[in-house]
């Protein structure tokens, strides 16, 4: 059987960078195998799987080169993206069916934004055992990963652990050691590691990130819209910035760079978040065929 994939570059900054998903379209006769499978050959961190759904616009698989996943940020703008300029969707509020559930989806030209939910925390514990482990994971002093704010697992969908640097230049030198990542991330059932400060390379932007997920496969991504949301909860709700649009930084920090732009909408109710649209732009890249 042959299966087309589009490459889709998702969340990119201006023309360029972004993070590349496949995208592949009418995917109904596909088994979950089938779909693994091709994830694998595709390479990429994440491949979308579009079918029919009877209680949303559609339905959207998402798989990495090792297991299935719920959600997938820049694979949701990638695959709506890419059937806005087929024509098969158009502007608008649309849906996407999920293996967890419904979430709204926001057609609004060229950028796509996804809903996520409203954020629950749990907070690393100083001088645990825990704290130790992570920091040790990515070569740092627990009291740098302390000295900004104290690292939490924040989910608005999927968890990932947030960790706070004082500037660009230590989330750079950052070194991860992807096994002991991949422990912790079992452990506290993350996606992965989401590592921030709040210094970016253009004015305007509230954090640059670099983010590690080595227990789904992917060592670094480029840009993440999963993880973009329980950031900018983290900054509105424990940080202090004031902002309802938030704009995160990605990729500008990893080797070879391909710097990302992801934003993020936060709707307060009573002083807290209740719910959040993330997303950005996207633009097709290639078309690959694969036997299977």
């Amino acid at each position: 059987m042959q299966v087309d994939v589009h490459v889709v570059n998702s969340l990119i900054d201006g023309e360029a960078g972004g993070n590349p998903a496949g995208v592949v379209i009418d995917a109904d006769a596909l088994t979950a195998n089938q779909k693994l499978e091709v994830a694998r050959r595709v390479r990429l961190s994440e491949t979308a799987f579009v079918s029919k759904s009877d209680v949303a616009t559609i339905k959207l698989e998402f798989f990495t080169p090792t297991r299935q996943i719920a959600h997938c940020g820049h694979a949701t703008i990638a695959a709506f993206s890419l059937l806005r300029q087929l024509g098969k969707v158009s502007d608008g509020a649309l849906t996407k069916e999920t293996i967890d559930g419904c979430r709204n989806v926001l057609v609004d030209g060229k950028a796509v934004l996804m809903e996520q939910r409203s954020p629950t925390y749990r907070s690393i514990e100083a001088g645990s055992d825990l704290a130790q482990r992570v920091a040790r994971s990515i070569g740092l002093q627990p009291t740098l990963i302390f000295a900004t704010a104290t690292p939490t697992v924040v989910n608005t969908g999927n968890r990932f652990l947030l960790i706070a640097l004082p500037d660009s230049q230590s989330v750079a030198d950052v070194r991860p050691d992807h096994r002991a990542i991949e422990a912790v991330s079992d452990e506290l059932d993350l996606i992965g590691y989401y590592l921030f400060s709040t210094a970016t390379m253009l004015p305007g932007r509230h954090a640059g990130t670099r983010m590690f997920a080595p227990r789904f496969g992917i060592d670094e991504e480029s840009a993440t819209g999963t993880a973009a949301g329980p950031l900018a909860c983290f900054l509105y709700e424990h940080m202090g910035i004031e902002n309802k649009e938030i704009i995160i930084e990605q990729g500008q920090l990893m080797q070879p760079k391909s710097p990302s732009v992801i934003n993020v909408l936060l709707d307060i109710d009573g002083g807290k978040i209740s719910r959040l649209m993330v997303g950005g732009e996207a633009v097709v890249a290639r078309t690959m065929s694969i036997e299977i």
